[in-house]
């Protein structure tokens, strides 16, 4: 098991090994429920990696399953304990002001193995500088200060170093010609567009007015487990609010368009050069 893995992996990871050892029992989920005198809610969470389970909760469970190989048990123990843990984003103070949806993201992005984002109006979260970041919060919350948020978006920029991770952006023309914030702060964040561009790890592609209609009718961000290759989350935003699927009939219309968008992007070298480009004719 790798130290370094993400609360969320390791989550999964138990809640798959508690499901097959329920099932090797031939157990229902209301069985178990019911002996653990938890609700049915509860016992699909666990098992879907929703919430994490307590190591005292988790010794009752393996009881309840026989479990007596004490190397199978050390290691769900050292699973839930791992588990149970919360990343910085989790923090009280970013709790008090981020959407559950966005922490729940970031959740998801820390056990990715790539993620594939498309957007149509601002430069994606992970990808802004902090003035970019102020400017595009303040248009939604004019009336409070957004320090804290802006600071949630700058710091996810460390999961760009991860080599592990692939990064694809596929950027519409409108983000990189909107104005956020003046001239000045604008062409700085279309900077760094060009420099984390630069990352091997990192793609962005423009797709450009020329490109015509397409199937990305609004933002929406793929995740890919590292666990679980076949296995995906989309993010997506409207204007009901923000949420998280993972259902196959889902994730895979989102790749889908996705590889439809990126087919009519512009090549990375061309994308650069394009934000080269806007940034320069900026006053």
């Amino acid at each position: 098991m790798a130290d370094d893995a993400s609360p969320l992996v390791q989550r999964r990871r138990l809640s798959a090994e508690l499901r097959n050892l329920r099932q090797e029992k031939k157990l229902t989920q209301q069985e178990v429920a019911k002996a653990m005198v938890w609700s049915l809610s509860k016992m699909i969470r666990v098992e879907n990696a929703e919430t994490s389970i307590s190591v005292n909760d988790l010794k009752v469970l393996l009881g309840y399953y026989e479990i007596k190989d004490e190397e199978k048990t050390a290691y769900l123990i050292t699973l839930a304990r791992a588990a149970g843990k919360r990343g910085w984003w989790r923090g009280q103070s970013y709790s008090k002001v981020a959407p559950k949806e966005l922490l729940k993201l970031i959740d998801y992005e820390s056990a990715a193995s790539s993620v594939r984002q498309f957007e149509t109006m601002y430069v994606p979260g992970i990808l802004q500088t902090r003035d970019y970041a102020r400017a595009v919060l303040q248009n939604f919350y004019a009336d409070e200060p957004a320090a804290e948020m802006a600071d949630l978006r700058t710091r996810r920029e460390d999961q760009l170093t991860r080599e592990d991770v692939q990064f694809t952006f596929l950027l519409d023309e409108p983000v990189i010609q909107r104005l956020a914030g003046g001239p000045s702060v604008m062409r700085q964040q279309l900077q760094r567009l060009v420099d984390v561009a630069g990352q091997p790890n990192v793609t962005i592609r423009v797709v450009p007015f020329s490109a015509g209609l397409h199937p990305g009718s609004g933002p929406f961000e793929i995740i890919q487990f590292a666990d679980a290759a076949d296995e995906y989350a989309v993010f997506i935003e409207t204007e009901r609010g923000d949420f998280i699927t993972d259902k196959p009939e889902d994730t895979q219309k989102y790749l889908k368009a996705f590889d439809r968008i990126m087919q009519i992007s512009l090549r990375p070298e061309d994308s650069v050069a394009r934000i080269h480009e806007v940034a320069k004719a900026m006053a």
